[in-house]
């Protein structure tokens, strides 16, 4: 009651007792104010009393926050049928998902992780388990793990809407504190992240739930295993179900803490139970090898439910501000033992006029199953797994039943230290009484180990290694020689489940790296100064908006670093093929990038960004074959002049290369020069295209009059690029003449034209054997691989044909018998 006091301050008063003559006075006031409305009169340990002038009332405005626990208000003949509830709901939908729990746990022991000592057929038996299952759930988690999770940071961020220097630095700076809470802060996320890897492929369906953590003050988010979170019958997906029930194991001391610090209610509670009866995580144990002795820690286990409820008191009020009916949503703990409600709180942002839940959890799908959860390798490949344990130990236990033979012996027959066995080499005395020893001893029948099994043990075991595969298996040969599309091909062909599933896990960590950044810009102070290894950086909580968003930094099509390499290389090779199409420099990049180089700029020199160079250096580039170009605001006519006088000489009149870079910059001068005279001539004009540019797509006139002045600046543009070529030409015939007038050098000049021109022919011609050797390698290559395909199919078939005939031969044997 005390509580309910500081709750509602508007609707009681707490008086003192007064004498027996302001009584006297006051008494037929109390009478009038009593007669116009209920009052309840609380006594106080003070002697004074508590007037409640509104009894029963239970949400007044303005007494408590959003999130604050309801259940401290509210009465226990509210929340006693609402704890029921819930309990009997969780019973109700952890049973309708029995069976998905039996096959897990039956499923777990495919793992291999224990070793069975059997009786049966005989003792001594194999208890062997075939690692098919183990093998690709080891593999997916180790691949996935280093791809997902990447040392650096797994979260990037890409910007909404147009880009500029102010986006860029705010997503550069959502980036560095992202990865800097997850990879420094959440000290617990590469385990659990690394923990949830591993039970994905086996469940089918993991969890994160993402929430702030009071105590920790920080953001966290926590691996939920597919058992501990409950969902009704007809749920298809987090956003569609009813109700969300997660289990949270807590010891009596947590528990306590959490009520001491007004988290939860402060009720008294049973004694703790156990979670002995949890069978799955019963499964769980035994298969690590531990087990509860002596006396069982105090656990209680509470209901989170995220539910919707119309919970009295806190009625949806419509616009009549009558009550609508509509189910609300909160999150109800409670305590599954003595179904004791703990906590009542609003689930849903006080500023949210719809008010939609929030949802804290993320669904990581390995498989897309039939209904919620989703199907895991146990559930594809464990009838694969079961035959293969099988038709292992059949081997194992054919094999010793074979080395160690065993059978009957006629009465009377005795061997002398029967207790001791018989060792390699040594023969001992036998006593008979008559008659020829092997008939005095009949050996079981017993088969050496089957071909047929074994090799049916070889179909199964592929069969489950072939629907688990990855890439590795189907491109790693190292082959870079191979053909383009035979390379892409494979990979296809290898990659398709992988894909699939890896995406499906991308889709899963974008969502919950949304969820952290809304938590982060929630509880981020506006300026939050951080430090790093090597200096200190600074977020702001503004940075958390719609212009940013934060995915992950995994490529979605991209899974393993062999597939990337693989990629890399398939591009290296169409590249080389034609260089003078491509940018070699990046090919190599991605290449360093693909094979893990983390210092890339320091093997691979970036090459430095184009700029302004005197006409000396660009000679100098020239005759070295190096690229250069013209800039605007250059000297062009110092520049032209230069180049013609160096074009003069004999070393360049004989190098035509050379004589084609140089000319070739110069018409890039000339283009340059025109346009910055048109500039000057129609700037006004300029101005008003830039105007113009604004409204042309709402008025179709100011369209063709905008394209009237382009062309008309186009029109000038080539008027003044004639006359500058014309000019161009008459200098260089000025200094050419000298040259010409020379009949040697004019008939060295035709030598030096010629060899060029056979030069140029026999590169031509080298070139074009060159591209038609590599054809025809390329389709003899194709064709072996065609081959060997067909090959491996009609081997395959002759396979499959033999075990045939040895099945029917051994059903006509069975048959006979």
């Amino acid at each position: 009651m005390a509580d309910i006091d500081k709750g509602l301050p508007n609707t009681r008063t707490k008086i003192d007792i007064p004498s027996e003559e302001e009584m006297a006075e006051e008494v037929s006031v109390q009478e009038e104010d009593i007669e116009k409305g209920p009052v309840e009169v609380i006594p106080e340990e003070d002697g004074g009393v508590t007037l409640d002038f509104e009894p029963g009332a239970i949400n007044v405005p303005g007494t408590e926050s959003h999130f604050d626990n309801l259940a401290d208000i509210l009465p226990d003949d509210i929340l006693e049928p609402i704890g029921n509830e819930m309990v009997q709901n969780y019973m109700d939908y952890k049973s309708s998902r029995k069976e998905w729990e039996q096959s897990y746990r039956t499923g777990l022991d495919l793992l291999g992780f224990k070793y069975e000592n059997r009786t049966e057929p005989f003792q001594g038996a194999s208890g062997a388990t075939h690692p098919v299952l183990a093998e690709a759930v080891t593999q997916f988690q180790a691949q996935a793990y280093k791809e997902l999770l990447p040392s650096d940071g797994p979260v990037r961020t890409q910007i909404i809407g147009v880009k500029n220097p102010q986006t860029e630095q705010q997503s550069q700076r959502v980036k560095d504190f992202m990865n800097y809470l997850i990879m420094d802060q959440i000290k617990e996320y590469e385990s659990e992240f690394d923990s949830m890897l591993f039970h994905l492929p086996l469940a089918g369906s993991t969890f994160k739930k993402v929430y702030y953590d009071v105590p920790l003050g920080r953001a966290v988010s926590k691996f939920v295993p597919a058992d501990e979170l409950v969902v009704p019958y007809t749920a298809t997906s987090l956003d569609d179900a009813e109700a969300v029930i997660h289990t949270v194991k807590i010891s009596e001391n947590e528990l306590r803490k959490q009520q001491v610090s007004g988290f939860y209610r402060d009720v008294e509670l049973g004694p703790p139970g156990t979670d002995s009866n949890n069978e799955l995580e019963k499964k769980e144990r035994e298969l690590e090898g531990t087990k509860k002795t002596g006396k069982n820690e105090p656990v209680y286990t509470l209901l989170e439910c995220h539910v919707n409820l119309d919970l009295e008191g806190f009625e949806d009020i419509g616009e009549d501000k009558e009550p609508t009916g509509i189910k609300l949503p909160y999150i109800v703990t409670v305590e599954e033992g003595n179904r004791s409600v703990l906590s009542i709180r609003r689930n849903y942002a006080p500023e949210d006029v719809k008010k939609n839940k929030i949802n804290y959890f993320v669904h990581f799908k390995f498989l897309p199953g039939l209904g919620f959860y989703g199907f895991g390798l146990i559930h594809m490949i464990g009838g694969l797994s079961r035959t293969a344990t099988a038709a292992l130990r059949q081997l194992l236990d054919a094999g010793t039943l074979a080395n160690l033979p065993a059978g009957f012996k006629q009465r009377g027959v005795r061997v002398r230290d029967e207790a001791s066995p018989i060792q390699p080499g040594e023969f001992k005395d036998v006593d008979a009484p008559g008659g020829n020893l092997r008939d005095a001893f009949f050996p079981l029948p017993y088969k050496e180990p089957s071909p047929t099994l074994l090799q049916l043990l070889g179909t199964v075991v592929q069969a489950g290694q072939r629907f688990a595969a990855i890439a590795d298996m189907q491109v790693g040969d190292g082959n870079q020689g191979a053909a383009v599309g035979t390379t892409v091909a494979l990979l296809e062909r290898g990659s398709r489940v992988m894909s699939a599933i890896h995406k499906r896990c991308y889709a899963a960590m974008k969502n919950e790296f949304r969820l952290l950044a809304k938590i982060v810009s929630q509880y981020l102070p506006p300026e939050y100064p951080y430090d790093v290894v090597g200096g200190q950086r600074n977020i702001k909580q503004a940075d958390f908006d719609d212009r940013v968003d934060v995915i992950p930094v995994a490529d979605p099509n991209i899974f393993s670093m062999s597939q990337r390499i693989t990629l890399a290389q398939t591009q290296m090779q169409i590249a080389t093929s034609n260089p003078q199409l491509h940018n070699m420099y990046q090919i190599y990049k991605n290449m360093y990038n693909a094979i893990g180089v983390k210092d890339v700029d320091a093997v691979l020199p970036p090459p430095s960004p184009p700029a302004p160079k005197d006409p000396s250096l660009e000679h100098i580039d020239a005759l070295g074959g190096k690229p250069f170009q013209a800039f605007p605001g250059q000297d062009h006519r110092a520049h032209i002049t230069a180049h013609l006088n160096f074009m003069s000489t004999n070393m360049v009149r004989n190098n035509p290369p050379v004589m084609a870079a140089i000319q070739k910059n110069i018409l890039e001068h000339i283009s340059i020069m025109a346009q910055e005279q048109v500039q000057m001539e129609f700037r006004e004009q300029m101005q008003q295209i830039q105007q113009m540019q604004q409204m042309a797509a709402m008025d179709p006139q100011i369209q063709q009059q905008l394209q009237m002045l382009n062309n008309e600046i186009e029109a000038r543009k080539a008027v003044l690029i004639a006359e500058m070529t014309e000019e161009f030409m008459k200098e260089e015939n000025e200094i050419t003449s000298q040259f010409d007038s020379d009949p040697l050098l004019k008939l060295k000049s035709r030598e030096v034209d010629l060899r060029a021109m056979e030069n140029e022919r026999k590169r031509e011609a080298d070139e074009t054997k060159a591209n038609f050797d590599r054809a025809k390698l390329m389709q003899a290559r194709d064709l072996a691989e065609d081959k060997m395909d067909q090959n491996e199919e009609l081997a395959e078939l002759r396979a499959n044909t033999s075990l045939a005939k040895s099945g029917i031969q051994q059903m006509s044997v069975i048959d006979e018998n």
